[in-house]
């Protein structure tokens, strides 16, 4: 039996409740502007987490038809390929009872994860001198927890934006073989468990097979809605690239970060400004808001009001003109693949020192 996450107090947040249930879609996108700005502002008056860093781990080839859905539609001459830069997220922060907690949030096992069946034609059709060229390998997770002296042991809690690629044993462990976090617990959205279990066709050639198989129930909190986890670190549902995507929101010393990987760079929430020409043309010909990563589009109109939620809640950044939201995975420049969108470049935050075992 999955475990309710609210028995070891975790929070639900009911400022999102019944928002998307309006018919027109554009009373839905202004009921979640306005429910996201009130809930920004309630944030805003939490503590800033304890600590927070990003850590590259690699990156990996990634169509660009996929990562700005619909703006390269109408170009005859477009790009094939970009460059995604897959990161690690270490939020350290007090629960509601004063005790100091650790969130690793997308830690890719990428050695596993590489049985994703997209990924594996891939690489099956790709020289395997070129492997290393065209993925290349910064710091697998193990060696990033060590680089920041947190021991695997202290890491209370994983948690991503959504399964894809995912496979979470080595971390969790099974039946017969121990995880390498013994006292970590996966949180995601009940949802996506459902979808886990019954994949469409175009849905399983994201998920790695296989990726939960035996791993002990009491590891899994499976949330609904959205639940905050403690001081200044939530969880916002945020369905559309997945039904059962949600996106970290947490506080900074200089306001409130949130992540996911329902866009690929800092275009994808203000593509207005993007200085790609490709996108800031389609942005302004179509009015669009939000440019969707879409290789699922499991459901492209709440993708698109949960991209405008998160910048609602993350607001502009006072140092550039693109919102505080930093994508999980981050189009980023590579000479392999020339033309990926670099208006603006998040790369490696830190906020404070990890506290150590």
């Amino acid at each position: 039996m999955i475990r309710d996450p609210h028995r070891i107090g975790l929070l639900p947040i009911t400022d999102f409740d019944g928002a998307r249930s309006a018919p027109m879609p554009q009373d839905r996108l202004r009921a979640l502007r306005h429910r996201g700005a009130q809930f920004r502002e309630r944030f805003l008056d939490e503590a800033p987490v304890r600590c927070a860093r990003s850590v590259d781990l690699l990156r990996i080839p990634y169509p660009a038809w996929y990562a700005f859905s619909g703006v390269y539609a109408q170009q005859l001459l477009k790009p094939h390929m970009v460059h995604l830069l897959s990161r690690t997220v270490l939020i350290q922060f007090k629960d509601f009872e004063g005790q100091l907690r650790t969130l690793l949030f997308t830690p890719a096992d990428f050695e596993a994860g590489g049985e994703t069946p997209y990924f594996k034609r891939l690489s099956e059709q790709t020289p395997k001198f070129l492997h290393s060229t065209i993925a290349p390998i910064y710091s697998t997770v193990p060696q990033a927890l060590a680089n920041m002296g947190v021991a695997p042991a202290q890491i209370d809690y994983i948690s991503y934006d959504h399964l894809h690629t995912q496979d979470l044993r080595r971390w969790l462990g099974t039946g017969t073989t121990p995880g390498l976090m013994p006292n970590a617990k996966l949180l995601v959205h009940r949802q996506e468990l459902a979808s886990v279990q019954g994949l469409l066709p175009v849905q399983a050639d994201w998920y790695c097979p296989h990726g939960l198989d035996g791993i002990p129930a009491e590891r899994i909190l499976g949330f609904g809605g959205s639940v905050q986890l403690g001081r200044g670190v939530a969880l916002v549902h945020t369905p559309g690239h997945t039904e059962g995507n949600h996106s970290l929101v947490y506080r900074t010393p200089d306001g409130i970060r949130v992540s996911s990987e329902n866009g690929v760079s800092a275009d994808s929430w203000a593509p207005e400004h993007s200085r790609h020409n490709g996108i800031r043309r389609y942005a302004l010909a179509t009015g669009a808001e939000a440019i969707l990563n879409g290789n699922t589009q499991e459901g492209s109109n709440d993708q698109y009001l949960s991209m405008v939620l998160e910048k609602t809640i993350a607001g502009a950044s006072a140092t550039h003109e693109f919102s505080n939201v930093v994508p999980s995975s981050e189009c980023t420049p590579h000479w392999l693949f020339p033309g990926a969108p670099a208006s603006h470049l998040w790369g490696e935050t830190a906020f404070g020192t990890p506290v150590a075992a």
